[in-house]
């Protein structure tokens, strides 16, 4: 965190504001995508559903997500991306508190649709305000401190939202949840842009056509950006979801010893992020970063899955693969925006971005059936060569797009 706080605090004021006030949006996102899972429990017994009804509402979140972020890219380029922003977050809130409020669990279904059409916003127009506020010298480092505010939405996610159901229950939860991003949504009210602060153009559709926009989006250079985003939510699905079962099949290491490698994976990559945004202020080879980083994390779990390390290697080298994890990510999203044209932002990374949203329906797939095949082995192979084949969608980019 005092790094964090030094990236801030080493742009100037009105920088530090839209940082501030985007990375808060970055921070709900992510508590938002983690809102059921430790409410789970307490929904599924109050409604009387299975767990497959459970995930209709997932389901529905991620599919709207998948489907509507690419349009809504281009509505940040044409509209102005802080506008879509608090829209956004005001939507997701929306649907959380009426989820809390109405007793019903199909309309608890369709407010997580909509919380998805929400979810659609945050990517394409974080990233616009950041690349048009941001000056060039420092927008590595603020990508970084972006990063790491979702990641810490995710990790404050479980324990508040249990705090909060155990003084008013998973209703109160939900509507606490609400609060929170209308909240942030008036915070980015108060925020107002300044324009002697842009360093690019105000954001607006340049392309004299959609058709052009839609062919910039299906270049070579785009499309790689997009399998390379598919790849990494692919290793992190595998990594997050399926690292304990695995390990636990494979050399019968104890839950609990899993579960520390796991939770040190988790926190070196959130410490990797803020490195990697002061790598990126000192070298402009993102490429190489990325491509470093991603053969540590093939060899680090290349390592896992052919040795039984024993508990206090297997947590260093889970660690060291999450620290490699997270170092790469500013150099991520610096590669796609040095391939962006000015006034692009938005659909761009609007669309490189819903790799998150496909590797996520993706993953769950492989690696179920791979542990259902009884081959925990290959859960780890597998997220070790996905690791090796993202770098060569990273070495063979084209240095732009058409």
């Amino acid at each position: 965190m005092s790094q964090a706080t030094e990236l801030l605090g080493a742009s100037r004021a009105p920088h530090t504001r839209i940082v501030g006030a985007v990375s808060a949006a970055h921070f709900v996102s992510h508590y938002y995508i983690l809102l059921l899972a430790p409410l789970l429990p307490f929904v599924r017994a109050e409604y009387g559903v299975s767990y497959t009804e459970i995930g209709v509402a997932l389901a529905a979140f991620n599919v709207v997500s998948t489907v509507l972020q690419t349009p809504v890219g281009f509505l940040v380029d044409w509209l102005g991306a802080r506008i879509l922003l608090i829209a956004g977050l005001a939507i997701g809130a929306t649907a959380f508190t009426v989820a809390g409020l109405v007793d019903s669990f199909w309309v608890m279904v369709a407010m997580f649709a909509l919380a998805g059409v929400g979810n659609t916003v945050y990517h394409p127009a974080d990233y616009a305000l950041l690349s048009h506020h941001v000056p060039a010298d420092r927008i590595g480092q603020i990508f970084s401190v972006h990063t790491f505010a979702g990641m810490l939405g995710s990790a404050v996610a479980p324990a508040s939202l249990l705090m909060m159901q155990s003084l008013w229950g998973w209703r109160g939860a939900f509507i606490g949840a609400g609060v929170l991003g209308f909240a942030v949504a008036a915070l980015l009210l108060v925020v107002r842009e300044n324009a002697e602060v842009k360093t690019i153009a105000a954001p607006r559709e340049t392309d004299a056509t959609a058709a052009v926009g839609w062919r910039l989006l299906f270049s070579p250079a785009i499309l790689l950006n997009l399998v390379f985003f598919v790849l990494l939510a692919m290793m992190s699905g595998g990594t997050y979801n399926y690292s304990v079962v695995a390990l636990g099949a494979l050399y019968g290491t104890p839950v609990t010893v899993a579960n520390a490698a796991l939770s040190a994976n988790l926190l070196l990559s959130a410490i990797g992020v803020l490195i990697g945004g002061l790598l990126v202020g000192r070298t402009k080879r993102h490429g190489l970063v990325a491509t470093l980083g991603l053969a540590g994390i093939a060899l680090f779990i290349a390592l896992v899955a052919q040795f039984d390390l024993g508990s206090l290697a297997l947590i260093a080298a889970m660690a060291a693969a999450g620290f490699c994890s997270g170092v790469i990510m500013p150099s991520r999203d610096m590669i796609v925006r040095e391939i962006t044209p000015p006034g692009s932002f938005g659909k761009v990374f609007g669309f490189v971005t819903t790799g998150f949203n496909i590797g996520g329906i993706i993953s769950p797939l492989i690696f179920g059936a791979i542990m259902d095949h009884g081959s925990p082995k290959l859960v780890l192979v597998l997220v070790a060569a996905f690791s090796l084949i993202a770098i060569v969608t990273v070495a063979t980019r084209p240095r732009r797009a058409a």
